[in-house]
């Protein structure tokens, strides 16, 4: 298991598990960042990520990045 942030690029991973405040938790649950579903990582840009997630792509910072393990 390890942060999303250091995942390879365009290479589908799992949801394992989502650390932080219980503030955090939801926010990313609201964004579709759900334990059991499929990632992937389209770009890294800046420390940023866009990943494809459930059909839609989204940015996350590096520090939300850290909070989601694969």
């Amino acid at each position: 298991m390890m942060p999303l942030c250091f995942a390879e690029a365009g290479k589908p991973q799992i949801i394992r598990r989502i650390g932080g405040s219980p503030e955090v938790k939801r926010h990313l649950e609201d964004m579709g960042f759900n334990v059991g579903s499929e990632i992937s990582i389209v770009s890294m840009l800046g420390g940023n990520l866009i990943v494809k997630i459930k059909e839609s792509r989204v940015a996350v910072s590096d520090e939300l990045a850290r909070k989601i393990m694969v």
